[in-house]
């Protein structure tokens, strides 16, 4: 098993959905990466700041969860990070309503020594100079995965660029692939971005699944048609949670094990968009994950007679 480096947010969210509302609730890129990827029982820390205000019961929970905390920075005269939005009645498109970044406009991350020879790295979505100042603390990491958004294209992309060609995977939405490359098509923008640098694109489609590309293969893994979607907040880094501690936990970064990586990743993503915030993951067994997986194999196994 390799060790695992979670680099993201730990913050507070106030989410409001057509199913109800939340007051401020535990929330956060690196949060729901570590509760995805703990599944896999990944030797794995998170590296992250939060305030004073943040309740030394949410740290504990985490360590509950085997994820090493010591890079977890708290400034006690400051405030964690706090997100408030509200989806529309599609589920797919939201408006942010508050954004405030209190303790993560100042953070720089720290690496635990202990944890710099680490294996895999999982860059969730920050300031692409954050993100770059992690691989720099690193020794020599097998596996950089890449998590971002149109955010930071629109307004740090020399940056980002930068991030793009020191990693050796990256996750984006199709949008946000289309954006990054200003081509329709989600096959010649994956080609676009493997000469950017890495060597592995994993473009997710929301409830449309998500698509694997290296050098000349694409690979399709669907996602579960789920009969209610209660909150999507935190989906999308389930879903790089659970691909990352999948590989960490089996330290095969071949394209044929990414493929069941990324299957997990959409199971777990499956669970998280069931409750509010990290509730469904907390309370997520063994049993139920294996079940789940079980249902995406009978969605894609068919046998097809050739006429």
């Amino acid at each position: 098993m390799s060790k695992l480096v979670i680099v993201g947010t730990v913050a507070f969210d106030a989410i409001e959905t057509p199913f109800g509302k939340t007051d401020k609730i535990l929330g956060g890129a690196a949060t729901f990466i570590g509760l995805a990827a703990s599944q896999f029982d990944v030797d794995g820390a998170i590296v992250s700041i939060v305030g004073g205000d943040f309740p030394k019961s949410y740290i504990e929970m985490l360590a509950s969860k085997g994820l090493d905390v010591s890079g977890l920075e708290i400034v006690e005269d400051g405030k964690t990070f706090f997100w408030a939005g509200k989806y529309h009645n599609d589920m797919n498109s939201r408006d942010t309503l508050v954004t405030e970044l209190n303790v993560l406009a100042n953070f720089d991350p720290v690496v635990p020594k202990n944890y710099r020879d680490s294996e895999v790295v999982m860059l969730g979505n920050l300031h692409p100079l954050v993100q770059l100042s992690v691989i720099e603390q690193m020794d020599d990491p097998k596996l950089v995965i890449l998590d971002t958004m149109n955010f930071w294209m629109d307004n740090t992309l020399e940056d980002l660029q930068k991030v793009i060609a020191n990693v050796d995977v990256i996750t984006i939405n199709d949008e946000e692939a289309r954006q990054l490359t200003a081509e329709y098509s989600l096959v010649v923008a994956a080609q676009k971005i493997i000469e950017m640098g890495p060597q592995f694109v994993v473009i997710k489609k929301g409830e449309h699944g998500a698509l694997l590309f290296h050098k000349d293969e694409v690979f399709f893994a669907p996602a579960l048609p789920l009969e209610e979607v209660f909150d999507p907040t935190g989906a999308g880094d389930t879903f790089a949670g659970g691909f990352a501690g999948y590989l960490a936990k089996t330290g095969d970064y071949s394209f044929e094990n990414m493929k069941t990586a990324i299957i997990n990743g959409s199971a777990l993503a499956s669970f998280c968009v069931e409750k509010f915030g990290t509730e469904r993951l907390l309370e997520l067994s063994s049993k139920e994950r294996h079940q789940r997986l079980q249902q995406f194999k009978n969605l894609t196994q068919f046998d097809i007679e050739l006429t």
